[in-house]
C-alpha cells in the first residue's frame, strides 16, 4: 500500500486552493476532507452543531472512509486534506503509520473572524488548533523530527517557492504547472452545502502571490478575541516550526 500523502489542517486556511493544486498535477487520486464528511454528514454526525433532521449519509462513517482511503492507496498514489478534529481518537500509531504527514496553518485571527462571518455560532470544536498541535507534537516525539508545516500567508505571499519546498520535504516531484488552473465549477470539493465556502476558489485561475494582510483582532467581538486568545499559543507552536523557502532561509 502507498503511504497516503496527507494535508492536516484549519478551517479557512488557504487549503483547499492547495487541494485543487494538487489535483491538477493528475499524478494522485485526491480526497476532500473525507473525515470531515463522515463527521458532519455521515451515519452518526459527530459534530457538536447537529441539529435532528439534518443531513445524514447512509453508509458513511469515519470506518468507511478510512476502508475507501486504504483501497485507494493499494491502487496509486493518494492525496488526502483533511482537519486533524475530526479523528483525534484514531492516533494509534498503525493508524498514522499509513501517512506521509505535513501541516498547513493560519493565524488564528484571520481563521476565526473569517469562521465568525460566515458561522457565528461556530462551535470552538469546528476550529481544531489544539487538535492541530497534538497531531503534530505526537509526530514529531513519534518521529524525532517536526514534520514539514506550511504557513498560509508564506504560501499566499510566495505560492512556487512554498510549494516548491513543501514537495521537497514531503519527498515529491514539484510540478510548477500545477499553479495554474482555469476558473469554474468545483465539485468535486463542494459536499458541504454545494461548496458555499468555495466562491474564491471558484472564480481563480490558480495560486497567485498575494500581498500579506493583517487583521486587527481588538476589532473584533469579544467571543472572538476570547477564542484567539486561546487559539494563539496553538498556532504560534507550529508557526515556529514552519518552512521556508530559499529566500527566507538566506535571510
Amino acid at each position: 500500500m502507498h503511504k497516503i500523502l496527507a494535508l492536516w489542517a484549519v478551517p479557512r486556511s488557504t487549503s483547499t486552493a492547495f487541494e485543487w493544486m494538487m489535483r491538477q498535477r493528475g499524478d494522485m487520486d485526491c480526497f476532500h476532507e473525507p473525515f470531515g464528511e463522515a463527521w458532519y454528514q455521515g451515519e452518526t454526525p459527530l459534530w457538536p452543531r447537529f441539529e435532528e433532521g439534518g443531513v445524514r449519509t447512509p453508509g458513511l462513517t469515519l470506518e468507511s472512509v478510512w476502508e475507501t482511503l486504504q483501497a485507494a492507496a493499494r491502487k496509486g498514489p493518494v492525496f488526502s486534506k483533511d482537519f486533524p478534529l475530526y479523528i483525534d481518537h484514531m492516533w494509534t500509531d498503525a493508524f498514522l503509520d499509513n501517512f506521509t504527514h505535513s501541516f498547513l496553518i493560519r493565524d488564528p485571527a484571520k481563521t476565526i473572524t473569517s469562521m465568525y462571518a460566515r458561522w457565528p455560532d461556530f462551535h470552538e470544536k469546528e476550529l481544531g488548533f489544539p487538535e492541530q498541535r497534538e497531531l503534530f507534537d505526537l509526530l514529531a516525539e513519534k518521529t524525532g523530527q517536526a514534520p514539514p508545516v506550511l504557513d498560509s500567508d508564506d504560501l499566499l505571499e510566495d505560492p512556487h517557492g512554498m510549494v516548491e519546498v513543501w514537495c521537497e520535504a514531503v519527498g515529491i516531484p514539484f510540478l510548477p504547472e500545477a499553479l495554474s488552473w482555469e476558473p469554474g465549477a468545483r465539485d468535486e470539493v463542494s459536499w458541504w452545502d454545494g461548496g458555499s465556502f468555495h466562491a474564491n476558489l471558484r472564480n481563480s485561475d490558480g495560486l497567485k502571490p498575494q500581498k500579506r494582510k493583517y487583521i486587527d483582532i481588538a476589532q473584533a467581538p469579544d467571543r472572538v478575541k476570547e477564542i484567539h486568545e486561546r487559539m494563539l499559543p496553538h498556532y504560534e507552536h507550529l508557526h515556529s516550526h514552519r518552512l521556508q523557502n530559499k529566500g527566507q532561509r538566506a535571510a
